[in-house]
This record gives C-alpha cells, sequence and structure tokens, in this order.
C-alpha cells in the first residue's frame, strides 16, 4: 500500500518542529525504538527451551500461595491454622515455607559437596607451604645469627691469641730463654707487625690444635711460668698474688 502524500498545509505539519539538527535526532531515536521493539518481537517468537519453560512454570508455582484444594493446607486449616500465621503451637516457628533448592546441573549428588572439600584441601595446602616457608626463613635467620656469632667469637680468640703469642714471647725473652717451648706461643715474624684485630688464619701449621685450644694452653702457660694474665694485663709477684688478684682464667671470667 501506498503512504498517503502529507498535506503540507495541515495544522499537523505546519506545527512541526523544524530548528536544525532535530531531524537527525529524531530520526536516531526512531531508529533506537524500532530495533528495540524488533528484539522485542524476536524474543517473544522465540522458541523457549525446555529448561526455560521449567523454570517459568516451578517460579509461577511457587510465588503463588497454596489453596484449600491442597491436602496439606486443607488438614493445616482444620487443625486452626490461617494463612500468613506462623507454625507451632505458640506461633514461634517459621511462617514462609522451606525454600527449594533445584539442580539444574548434570553432576551427581554430592558434587558440589567435593568441590567444597578439595577447595578446603587446596587452601590448606597452600597454608601448610606457607608456614613451612616461614619456618625455612625463620631457620636459616638463626643458623645466619649462629654463623655469625661463631664467627665473631673465632676472630675474637684468634685476636687474644695473637696477644698471648706477643706476650709470650716478651716475657720469655726478659728471661733470657730464646727459644720457645712450642714453635707457636710465639708470633712468627711476619706477623709482628699486624694489628691484633686483623682477620687472619693461623699460619702455624705444624700444629692440629684449634685456635681455642692454643689459648688455653699458652694462656695457663703465661699465668704458670710469668704469673701474667692477657685479659688484666697485668704480672702478678706470684701465683698467690695471681689467685687472689685475677678473676680467673678465661675471657668470660673478665666480662
Amino acid at each position: 500500500m501506498e503512504e498517503e502524500e502529507e498535506d503540507y498545509m495541515s495544522d499537523l505539519f505546519i506545527k512541526q518542529d523544524v530548528r536544525p539538527g532535530l531531524p537527525m535526532v529524531r530520526r536516531v531515536k526512531d531508529a533506537i525504538l524500532k530495533e528495540e521493539k524488533q528484539k522485542e518481537a524476536n524474543e517473544k517468537s522465540r522458541q523457549k527451551s525446555i529448561k526455560e519453560e521449567e523454570k517459568e512454570r516451578r517460579d509461577l508455582v511457587l510465588k503463588s500461595a497454596l489453596g484449600s484444594e491442597n491436602k496439606g493446607f486443607a488438614l493445616l486449616q482444620k487443625m486452626g491454622y490461617k494463612s500468613g500465621q506462623a507454625l507451632g503451637k505458640s506461633g514461634e516457628g517459621i511462617v514462609e515455607p522451606i525454600p527449594l533448592n533445584i539442580k539444574t546441573g548434570r553432576s551427581g549428588i554430592g558434587h558440589e559437596e567435593l568441590k567444597k572439600r578439595k577447595a578446603e584441601e587446596k587452601l590448606e595446602n597452600y597454608r601448610q607451604k606457607l608456614h613451612m616457608k616461614k619456618q625455612a626463613n625463620e631457620q636459616a635467620a638463626d643458623q645466619f645469627r649462629i654463623r655469625f656469632k661463631n664467627k665473631q667469637e673465632e676472630r675474637k680468640m684468634e685476636g687474644d691469641l695473637r696477644k698471648s703469642q706477643r706476650a709470650c714471647q716478651q716475657l720469655d725473652m726478659q728471661k733470657d730463654i730464646d727459644v720457645p717451648k712450642e714453635t707457636w706461643y710465639w708470633l712468627e715474624p711476619e706477623e709482628e707487625d699486624k694489628n691484633d684485630e686483623e682477620d687472619k688464619e693461623d699460619e702455624c701449621t705444624s700444629s692440629d690444635l684449634s685456635v681455642s685450644e692454643k689459648l688455653h694452653i699458652l694462656t695457663a702457660y703465661l699465668r704458670e711460668h710469668h704469673f701474667y694474665c692477657i685479659w688484666c694485663g697485668t704480672t702478678y709477684e706470684d701465683s698467690e698474688d695471681l689467685s687472689s688478684n685475677c678473676p680467673g682464667d678465661s675471657a668470660a671470667d673478665h666480662d
């Protein structure tokens, strides 16, 4: 059917808004409105799936209240129940029925619980890994502190040993002793001008004794033969004077 020609002398045409740009805006709005109507028509004409139809029927039934034709509801009414009233003798029960938990997936019964349990196990494993990593870091830090402390103590003992060797050499020479009792009792010639705090390995390879063992032996020698204590820095008159005025024969006794 051909569209009727517009009457340019009619009031409808004369009253139209002819401002610039408005026809374009109107055409855009008309196109959007036409598209929305077409979508609605397509949605109505589209054949719904079986699941969608079942859901609509189920929702419709669940939204509608039970009538007297329902046998269970009729029995409740005979016992004095009124619509909207809570269950129970004192009216403390539920008002709305227990909601249905409709299962629409294809997984078997208990699948959701299995997924939940696996997720909890995964989370627990992750927490255990974090805990083990934290413990490993703490152990590594403790071991580092122990190694650092041992290294400091070892350096201190090496410094005390060099002091003892230097003192032993001076005191022996004062008594005209030209040869040390043990080669490591005195400093080697190249060690004489080194600082006490310098960290270096023991060059006296002729003995298998450790630094602490050498220090213990040498300080005992100084105390017995020269009545000298390296930690006090004092030469005492005799053994009685040494034992009476010296706190002890180790660095710990002088702290």
